[in-house]
């Protein structure tokens, strides 16, 4: 079946009775996304607000709610998708699958992109004002576009083969912005980046066109890791089963025939204004800073017109499901992309670009009585070099020889394989001075800090504890030592830059206090934290303040540690301060009267399901 628009979707998910109609007036800011996050956490259905305060157009949410209804959305697709992709590890795959060829040939009819004079989203036109002004948390800087669908194409070679279509953060009011002005927020590892750049050096604006809605392929397109000569386009045309109408435009990249809007302009090449804050997908704000912006010539939407959103914030949220989506599209891929590498896991919990898992070989001495990390290192500059996966700050690294069974996505198994054979004295290994995720506050200034791989492989070298050691000895102000799971400890310590003049040197501290205690043999990683009764609650709490909370080179320290031709490494416990420093983004909470008014709501059944 698939859909070529958000409508046919809409109608399908009502028919079998995946979608919620909310009746009553709803406000963009701040109550769309409450209600969203509440109906979201609940497992609920897609969510169509039919009634917008001082707007013309019903919005959508939650389409992507849960991984059921994903693969209900593209359930005749993702065979003959997921064939494709197998297809490139092994072509073999074809041979002994005949009967799959009918269904391959029509998705590969599909991913052309045919031409039209025009289309459904030229019908009518409208004006930025006039669009929902969604804000999703009380300290966002205006109304944004959560689901847009940035594309571009090559000003030096034109047409959908050298397109890029993104998803890129577009705010649409507030700042210093003029009535015909969006912010545009991309990271730079970005393929719309080099469009950019190759613009700007032949001293060009960049035309861009902002599509919202359409075919539900195309928001999942935008975001998926693609490999160079693949255009996101064609790919949404295999997942929807309906080739991408696009409309031809004189001066400029074409339009999305069945986008429900396109906002079309230009990029200056000199201008930049403040774009944010907006509550992001981390669990905390991203701050203000300076973004291109773009001039808006028109704005078009079709009569029919349904404006989709999503709200990010802490994991997990719509946009895990994303993540999952297209981890089951694109895992078995993997080993033809990054040979020697099995599994690779960006863990959603720890907000998916500060933490990757991952499992590779280790065959570089098959004949040593016990193994230890060589091809591992391999594989990690191999996974570090790779798009998305670049902008990775922690990432983890087993050997499948040491447990074929080994499950990369049982975090707790995982980490236990890793902390019970991992040696500090040669297993970590640093890149300092170096990129980082744009939305990662943990680092130096923006786009700046640096990353850390541990590997691990051999034999077991210790058992891992469970219970606090009887005899830890903590003096004021560290205290309560808590186990987050086997072989990890935190420690609740003062707030950060709590000591003379702002300085800190707690770590430091509790490095020296924990010199002598020799029965922390079992605890090889601990935690310096501000609540270490939150931090061990959950796994999901290990994760996102561990990981959203450190910058590797800034805050690792350990017992007795050391540096030995420029190798930095300890022999005792490894230390990480995943307290909030002063230079990081607030974390996200919500507006207690708006909380309070959809609490409400859901007490009076004005929305049930």
């Amino acid at each position: 079946m698939g859909y070529g628009n958000l409508q046919s979707c809409v109608r399908d998910l009502e028919r079998t009775g995946q979608l919620l109609r909310i009746p009553f007036e709803v406000d963009a800011c701040l109550e769309a996304a409450e209600i969203h996050r509440r109906v979201h956490d609940a497992g609920g259905p897609a969510i169509l607000f039919e009634r917008v305060r001082g707007c013309q157009f019903p919005m959508v949410s939650n389409l992507f709610g849960t991984m059921e209804r994903a693969r209900f959305i593209f359930r005749d697709a993702l065979a003959s998708v997921e064939m494709m992709i197998r297809l490139k590890k092994d072509p073999t795959e074809l041979l002994r699958h005949p009967f799959r060829i009918p269904s391959l040939l029509r998705t590969a009819v599909s991913m052309r992109c045919p031409k039209r004079s025009n289309g459904p989203v030229m019908e009518c036109q409208t004006t930025l004002a006039q669009l929902p002004q969604l804000k999703c948390w009380p300290n966002d800087g205006g109304a944004f576009i959560t689901l847009p669908q940035v594309y571009t194409e090559h000003p030096a070679r034109p047409g959908f083969m050298n397109s890029n279509l993104g998803m890129y953060r577009v705010q649409i009011s507030g700042n210093q912005y003029a009535s015909d002005e969006v912010g545009l927020h991309y990271q730079i590892h970005r393929s719309i980046g080099f469009h950019h750049a190759a613009a700007i050096e032949q001293g060009k604006p960049l035309r861009v066109n902002i599509f919202v809605g359409g075919s539900p392929a195309l928001a999942v397109s935008a975001v998926m890791p693609l490999p160079d000569g693949i255009p996101e386009l064609a790919f949404a045309g295999a997942l929807s089963r309906h080739a991408v109408r696009m409309i031809r435009q004189k001066n400029g990249p074409m339009i999305c025939a069945e986008a429900d809007f396109c906002i079309s302009g230009t990029i200056d090449p000199d201008r930049q204004l403040p774009e944010g804050p907006f509550g992001d997908h981390l669990g905390y704000y991203s701050l203000t800073h300076d973004f291109p912006v773009v001039k808006v010539d028109h704005v078009y939407h079709r009569r029919d017109a349904i404006w989709p959103f999503t709200v990010v914030g802490r994991p997990p949220q719509e946009d895990t499901i994303f993540g999952e989506l297209i981890h089951e599209l694109t895992g078995p891929a993997i080993p033809a992309v990054l040979p020697g590498v099995h599994a690779v896991h960006a863990v959603d919990a720890a907000g998916v670009h500060p933490l990757l898992l991952a499992i590779g070989s280790e065959r570089y001495v098959p004949y040593a009585e016990d193994r230890i990390p060589q091809e591992l290192l391999t594989n990690a500059n191999a996974i570090l070099g790779q798009g998305q996966l670049s902008l990775a700050k922690y990432l983890i690294i087993a050997a499948k020889e040491d447990d074929p069974a080994l499950d990369i996505n049982d975090i707790p198994q995982f980490f236990q394989h890793v902390l019970s054979r991992v040696d500090w004295r040669r297993d970590l290994h640093f890149q300092t001075c170096t990129t980082m995720d744009t939305l990662d506050y943990t680092g130096t200034s923006i786009n700046a800090g640096s990353k850390l791989v541990i590997a691990a492989a051999g034999k077991p070298r210790r058992r891992l504890g469970t219970t606090v050691p009887s005899s830890i000895s903590l003096s004021a102000p560290f205290c309560n030592p808590r186990v987050c799971m086997p072989g990890i400890l935190a420690i609740t310590g003062p707030a950060w830059g709590a000591g003379p003049h702002g300085q800190d040197s707690a770590a430091e501290q509790l490095c020296r206090m924990l010199e002598s205690q020799s029965d922390l043999t079992e605890f090889p990683l601990i935690l310096l934290v501000d609540d270490s009764s939150f931090c061990a609650d959950s796994i999901r709490n290990f994760l996102w303040v561990t990981f959203t909370r450190s910058n590797p080179a800034a805050d690792i320290f350990g017992v007795h540690s050391f540096q030995e031709q420029k190798h930095w490494g300890c022999l005792g416990p490894l230390v990480i301060d995943a307290r909030i420093k002063a230079h990081m983004a607030p974390p996200l909470e919500v507006d207690p009267q708006v909380s309070a008014k959809v609490d409400a709501l859901f007490a009076q059944g004005k929305i049930r399901w």
